[in-house]
């Protein structure tokens, strides 16, 4: 088999990616989960690019004859669950934000409170 530039190239930098994934993990700025999904993705792109006639299989599997169009569909399906899962994170996020705003209302409420009662 001979390989070409890109057959080299892109498992690389699917390494390097996923070396920063988990070096993101390891310094707490990223889940194991986040990490997980990253490396799951970056290999399949490193094992397309390395085997490329699985795509044959992946356009058999999704029942569509052109494996291009196979490939593009069940990478827009990947991405619509990454944006669900933002969507949700954002959500949490937007949550947190809300409960510690409130606390933080309430605790600066308490103190003028007590400060009026004092004078």
């Amino acid at each position: 088999m001979k390989l070409t530039p890109y057959q080299i190239v892109a498992p690389l930098i699917a390494l390097l990616a996923v070396v920063y994934a988990w070096n993101l993990v390891f310094r707490g700025k990223k889940t194991v989960w986040e990490a997980s999904f990253w490396t799951l993705f970056w290999g399949a792109i490193a094992f397309v690019a390395l085997f490329p006639n699985t795509l044959g299989y992946l356009s058999t599997v999704t029942g569509i004859e052109n494996q291009e169009n196979a490939v593009i569909v069940t990478f827009l399906g990947i991405l619509f669950f990454i944006v669900f899962y933002l969507v949700i994170r954002l959500e949490e996020l937007e949550q947190r934000q809300t409960r510690m705003v409130r606390a933080m209302a309430l605790r600066e409420a308490e103190m003028s409170g007590k400060l009026k009662t004092e004078k």
